[in-house]
């Protein structure tokens, strides 16, 4: 195998990104780093420099943030919701991406224009609200899971991922007589392993960071979701929203080092998810996107 000889103008471009690329990796990493490093930061530290590495490493802060109820119930109400939203996502998209991409569906281009429109088109956020209020979902978890089930933009993908396949897996199903919904559920979704994946980290991430509707259909406290309570503790800085426990009274503790400990909470556990789906994500990514 020959090897080409780099010039000058070679080195230096690939001396160029390598510092760009680790500029970038920086400035990207080190809020994070930092947010981390304060939730470890002992109370009586003065946050006067920014720490990489805590002066003083203390748990108090996640033993006081773990503690609180509103917390603990933002935790069960999120992980509910981004468990069944995820799977409610996934078979509405799935079940709408099938027939779409199936050359013999009947008018299935004008059905697939129907879909790409919603992605430019929408009702706003007081249509919704007054839906959602008629129908007698206010404050219950179906408020938050059900209107934005289906995505047109996760259908579109997932249906060009589906066109990909060859037809000759499915023809031979149809000749040992599967039907349309033992092809999908045995031979189609099997090897649409990247794109399930995908769609199920996009959806998955959505639920999760997701605050908004639950502040406004959902009126009792500990109905929130964690993003709420993240965001009423952020914006509010009182060390009066975290429950008062004897036990924890005499932690020294900080409203900044709460605020970076609650975000560090709330990050971790979507975050933990992510390298187990990465490798599939880009496949899922560019094969659903080939086809038009």
């Amino acid at each position: 195998m020959v090897r080409m000889k780099k010039h000058a103008g070679d080195w230096a471009f690939d001396i160029f990104n390598f510092l760009l690329m680790t500029f970038l990796c920086f400035i990207t990493v080190y809020p994070f780093l930092y947010l981390l490093s304060l939730s470890f930061t002992s109370g009586d530290v003065p946050l006067t420099q920014n720490y990489i590495i805590p002066p003083k490493v203390t748990l108090d802060n996640y033993a006081k943030v773990l503690t609180n109820s509103d917390i603990g119930n933002g935790f069960i109400m999120t992980i509910a919701r981004t468990l069944l939203g995820t799977a409610i996502s996934l078979v509405c998209t799935v079940c709408t991406a099938y027939p779409l991409s199936k050359k013999y569906f009947v008018h299935r281009n004008l059905f697939t224009s129907f879909v790409v429109i919603t992605m430019f088109v929408s009702g706003g956020t007081i249509p919704s609200y007054l839906l959602v209020k008629s129908i007698g979902l206010m404050d219950t978890i179906w408020a938050l899971v059900l209107p934005g089930a289906i995505s047109a933009y996760n259908v579109v993908i997932c249906r060009n991922f589906f066109m990909g396949i060859p037809d000759s897996l499915e023809e031979s199903a149809r000749i040992d007589g599967a039907n349309d919904i033992i092809i999908l559920f045995r031979i189609i979704l099997p090897v649409s392993l990247p794109i399930i994946a995908t769609l199920t980290l996009w959806v998955a991430v959505a639920n999760w960071n997701a605050w908004f509707d639950s502040l406004i259909y959902i009126t009792t406290s500990r109905k929130q979701v964690l993003q709420v309570v993240m965001r009423r503790i952020v914006l509010e800085g009182t060390q009066e929203m975290m429950n008062p426990d004897p036990e924890l009274e005499a932690m020294l503790v900080n409203p900044e080092t709460i605020k970076a400990t609650t975000v560090m909470v709330t990050t971790l556990p979507i975050l933990c998810v992510y390298p187990f789906i990465q490798k599939y994500f880009v496949k899922g990514v560019m094969v659903g996107s080939l086809k038009g």
